[in-house]
């Protein structure tokens, strides 16, 4: 993108936002990232601690997650590999492309966390909406990290406990909402409620090490298949043309990875929007690799009867599927700490901003509104995920989220951003991206809305 002489929107100076309130909500960083200190001299001259190589490695890792779950199912609602696979390629243009947007505005307003560009970019309003949408992100993905825990240990319980029952009768211990909160209050509550994360990049590389080996299964799983396995109906071509879109939730679910993104970027030893397209294509396509594999070869295992989770579809005696639930589980772990500390970081932000409370007074009652948050956040997603018991419905609400980080916030913010360019003259590449951008804020409006409304009506009729 050429960059044209001129100023980005700085209206967000006007919420009288403090140096306390900025630091303190630098949240969504992606793990194993080194920032800079932020100045205007720091942007190229090779301060960040990042190589290309471990840039892609970094968004790589931030794109894959448990969301591959998902995807055999995903296939399944589009209608086939055909249309799984169509769509996907469909989308990842915009993928890359709002990726590498977000760099260009990054390096344009000198910003370097998401929520930071669209407030420097964009303005208070879009500024606010990103940040309360990054809140109710991080929110959904904690539910969903808790039902995803839930189903494996189903799972596990299931193998483990061999002896037959009597309709009625189960065992106390192995109810899903008990094995589900003692998990939570033993392991996830006392890592979630510590100001500082520090074991993020552990984090990653369980998630990574999860992700791979769970993708490499369902692939030898297809290509070996267990004999107990008979064969079902593989659906050929969506039951009606808007079938596709069903799968739309669980792709920008998948591949949103742009909110960690900024971060990322700028911790690079050379920040070159050039440089970043190379680093964000590379990566998507490594994604787009895992994610095509899970998909393609869990649906074609189960057809039109996998799951919603892919690993239930699966027996429970079954043991390198049993290793990768106990994979998955320990990812989901200490993934749900992280999520909660940037929706805690977003909160803190909005409610410094909000009451212009002075430093002093912030470290006086910080640890209190901490507890308070962390308890709060805790609980509300522990009961939520105790009675969604279907990760489907989740990832149906939060990926059309997935696609304002993806679509809209970046459409919205190269549209500002070429508007606020003195030309005396519009050069055609000049319209060009500003109707790109139009055309991603439309698309990202129309997938948000579409995902919402089926969710809602998925809902009402269930």
């Amino acid at each position: 993108m050429a960059q044209g002489t001129g100023s980005i929107n700085s209206d967000y100076k006007d919420w009288e936002w403090s140096a306390d309130a900025g630091e303190r909500a630098r949240l969504l960083q992606s793990p194993s990232v080194e920032m800079v200190p932020k100045s205007g001299e720091s942007q190229g001259n090779g301060l960040g601690a990042t190589s290309v190589l471990g840039a892609v490695f970094i968004v790589v890792n931030a794109a894959l997650g448990a969301g591959l779950l998902n995807f055999p199912a995903a296939f399944s609602m589009a209608g086939g590999v055909a249309a799984g696979v169509t769509l996907q390629m469909c989308m990842l243009i915009f993928i890359i492309g709002g990726l590498v947007i977000l760099a260009y505005c990054s390096q344009a307003s000198n910003e370097r966390t998401y929520q930071e560009v669209v407030w420097a970019v964009c303005g208070k309003v879009p500024g606010v909406l990103c940040e309360v949408a990054i809140a109710v992100y991080t929110f959904g993905t904690c539910i969903a990290f808790l039902i995803i825990i839930g189903d494996q240990e189903d799972k596990i319980i299931a193998a483990l406990v061999t002896e037959p029952e009597e309709a009625g009768s189960s065992r106390w211990y192995t109810d899903r909402k008990f094995t589900i909160s003692i998990t939570a209050f033993l392991l996830i509550l006392p890592l979630s409620i510590p100001k500082e994360i520090g074991f993020q990049k552990y984090a990653s590389s369980l998630s990574v090490i999860g992700t791979w080996y769970v993708t490499a299964v369902i692939i030898i799983k297809y290509i070996w298949p267990d004999k107990e396995l008979t064969p079902v109906e593989i659906p050929t071509s969506p039951s009606t043309w808007t079938a596709v879109f069903n799968a739309m939730p669980t792709i920008c679910f998948g591949f949103q990875c742009h909110v960690s993104s900024v971060p990322v970027f700028n911790s690079m030893k050379q920040p070159e929007v050039k440089t970043w397209g190379a680093v964000v294509t590379a990566a998507m396509v490594i994604a787009l690799f895992v994610y095509t594999g899970t998909g393609v070869c869990g649906f074609l295992t189960f057809g039109a009867s996998v799951e919603q989770d892919i690993l239930l579809s699966y027996p429970s005696n079954d043991i390198p599927v049993a290793l990768a639930r106990a994979f998955i589980i320990l990812s989901v772990l200490t993934s749900y700490p992280i999520l909660h500390f940037c929706g805690r970081a977003v909160l803190e932000g909005l409610w410094l901003r909000y009451t212009g409370v002075t430093v002093e007074e912030d470290v006086v009652r910080e640890r209190r509104r901490r507890l308070l948050q962390t308890i709060t956040w805790f609980l509300l997603t522990l009961l939520l995920a105790l009675f969604i018991p279907d990760i489907g419905k989740v990832i149906s609400v939060i990926g059309g989220l997935a696609a304002c980080f993806i679509f809209v916030f970046p459409g919205l913010c190269l549209i500002q951003a070429k508007l606020s360019e003195i030309q005396e003259t519009k050069a055609i590449s000049w319209w060009a991206q500003v109707s790109y951008g139009v055309f991603m804020v439309t698309l990202g409006a129309f997938i948000f809305g579409q995902t919402t409304a089926n969710a809602i009506f998925l809902d009402l009729t269930a």
